[in-house]
């Protein structure tokens, strides 16, 4: 943790006194967390109403872990890695403590080369870092349409590029339904009619699986 250990230690200058307060829930924290959430139409809500979406629901997980957290939605519907990397500047405004990125569904389904998504959300990681930022990388696994290698090439670059710059990694952002036994009945009960974004019970999944992940990155405590 980079801005986040500070924050939960004794930093953010005088807004830091008190901050750690407890209540009936656990911890709950005096100064609020504000957490950007750069994506595409999974992040963004694609085909749901507006509390039903990732960035409502996860903002919901989180307040009722006891943090105190406002999260921007910065999913663009359509957008690829190249289109987060053109728009990541002017998504970091001074309030924002925390990134999660959560690109690479739309390079996966427009066959783009690995090593152009992997550019693209290196200079993603990199402006990040220059702005002293906590980050989850959320990752895509590709099917095998493509090949075994690039699969590979795919697939990896999440956890190097984790690595590279040492941020938290979530694997997939789909895990919890890709996870799923039965991918008709998963398809069916948890996803919208396209078989491509969940509906509001999958997003609910969804966020169980992610939450934990981004809980640990702002308090360092695993729920």
């Amino acid at each position: 943790m980079q801005r986040l250990r500070k924050a939960y230690g004794v930093i953010r200058d005088i807004r830091n006194v008190g901050l750690i307060v407890f209540s009936s829930t656990g911890l709950a924290f005096a100064n609020p967390v504000t957490i950007a959430a750069l994506g595409d139409s999974l992040t963004q809500g694609f085909g749901l109403v507006a509390n039903e979406g990732f960035v409502p629901q996860l903002e919901s997980w989180l307040i009722s872990q006891g943090v105190e957290v406002t999260l921007i939605n910065a999913g663009v519907s359509g957008d690829t890695t190249a289109g987060g990397l053109s728009r990541i500047e002017w998504t970091l405004t001074p309030d924002v403590d925390v990134l999660i990125i959560a690109l690479g569904g739309n390079d996966l389904l427009r066959g783009m080369d690995p090593d152009a998504s992997r550019e693209n959300l290196d200079g993603i990681l990199s402006i990040a870092s220059a702005h002293d930022l906590d980050v989850l990388l959320v990752g895509m696994e590709a099917p095998m349409n493509y090949g075994a290698d690039y699969k590979a090439d795919f697939d990896t670059m999440y956890p190097d590029l984790a690595a590279k710059y040492g941020v938290s990694l979530h694997p997939n952002f789909l895990n919890a339904l890709t996870s799923q036994a039965d991918r008709a009945a998963t398809i069916a009960t948890f996803m919208q009619g396209d078989g491509i974004h969940p509906n509001a019970a999958g997003v609910t999944l969804i966020v169980e699986d992610i939450g934990p992940s981004v809980l640990q990155l702002i308090t360092g405590e695993v729920n």
